[in-house]
């Protein structure tokens, strides 16, 4: 009798384990995929920021330590990439959120045709960035392109000039072609947490006699600001990792006035071949990526906690 209790004991805790066990047998497949294709090489990526690798050095490859962060600290144009990449982030995600939360009011509100309408406010993000780099780079040129001579009617500009040749108004253009191409995806996304709010908290709100101003601050910022804080954080980080529109656009010039950490790094990779210094870079971003992350996690964190 003792020794059937027992084996009943075993098999019950043989089979909560293989109950607890399930879950990761199933996610395993996926675990496996993923450490195959994206930890693997990233941790063979991280390797090379503290070897010398360059192409045209083919018995290269040794040990260097963190010499390669020693030449970045002191790498003028690394300092001059990043305070780019500041500007080009900060300034794209701001103007990004700002037409997209309006785009995402307007078109929270019926009319006929607003499925078309939506529809055509959305293309932008359906357009490949290498495109839509490629169109306003030649909307850009006064040979070609409209934008010089808009501006020089509006007295924006002394000449019809390019401003993509100019070292003191370049990094514009990019942002601008950037801001065109991104801001549907902050109006998609708040558009969905805007259909999302009860409209009976608004009804309530104007019979207590809120105005539009007061429902706005009061009800829709609240309820959009989980959604505001994880698309502004994925944009950002999305933003700066973008070489896209600044490769195809100026490739970095003219006098590295667009130049950002991601085309440096593109720069340092694929035109000066040097995988080493091109991998310690992105080290650098990823930190500061992170950093910054964790920032704005907290800091909705602490506000959460204060509401």
């Amino acid at each position: 009798m003792a020794s059937a209790d027992i084996s009943i004991q075993s098999v019950r805790r043989s089979r909560s384990y293989w109950l607890a066990l399930e879950p990761w047998l199933y996610a395993a497949p996926s675990v496996i995929l993923i450490a195959a294709i994206m930890l693997v090489p990233l941790a063979i990526g991280m390797s090379y920021a503290f070897r010398d690798i360059e192409l045209l050095k083919p018995f290269g490859g040794g040990y260097v330590g963190l010499e390669h962060f020693r030449d970045i600290w002191a790498d003028g144009n690394f300092w001059n990439a990043l305070k780019n990449t500041v500007l080009w982030t900060a300034v794209s995600v701001v103007l990004q959120f700002i037409l997209g939360l309006i785009l995402a009011l307007l078109l929270n509100r019926p009319f006929p045709g607003r499925g078309v309408v939506q529809a055509l406010v959305f293309l932008p993000w359906a357009v490949p960035s290498f495109l839509s780099g490629l169109n306003w780079a030649w909307m850009f040129n006064p040979i070609v392109g409209p934008v010089p001579h808009w501006l020089f009617g509006l007295g924006l500009m002394a000449t019809p000039d390019n401003i993509l040749s100019s070292p003191d108004h370049a990094i514009w253009g990019p942002i601008v072609a950037n801001v065109w191409w991104g801001f549907p995806f902050f109006a998609i996304t708040l558009l969905a947490a805007l259909q999302a709010i009860p409209q009976d908290i608004y009804e309530a709100a104007e019979i207590d006699g809120a105005g539009p101003i007061k429902r706005f601050w009061s009800i829709t910022v609240p309820f959009l600001a989980p959604t505001i804080a994880i698309t502004v954080l994925l944009r950002a980080v999305w933003i700066a990792n973008s070489a896209d529109l600044i490769v195809v656009m100026t490739r970095g010039g003219p006098a590295d006035s667009t130049q950002i950490i991601a085309s440096y790094i593109y720069t340092q990779a694929y035109m000066r071949l040097d995988f080493g210094y091109a991998s310690a870079i992105s080290l650098v971003l990823l930190v500061l990526l992170l950093l910054y992350a964790v920032t704005l996690i907290g800091l909705r964190q602490m506000l959460i906690r204060r509401a």
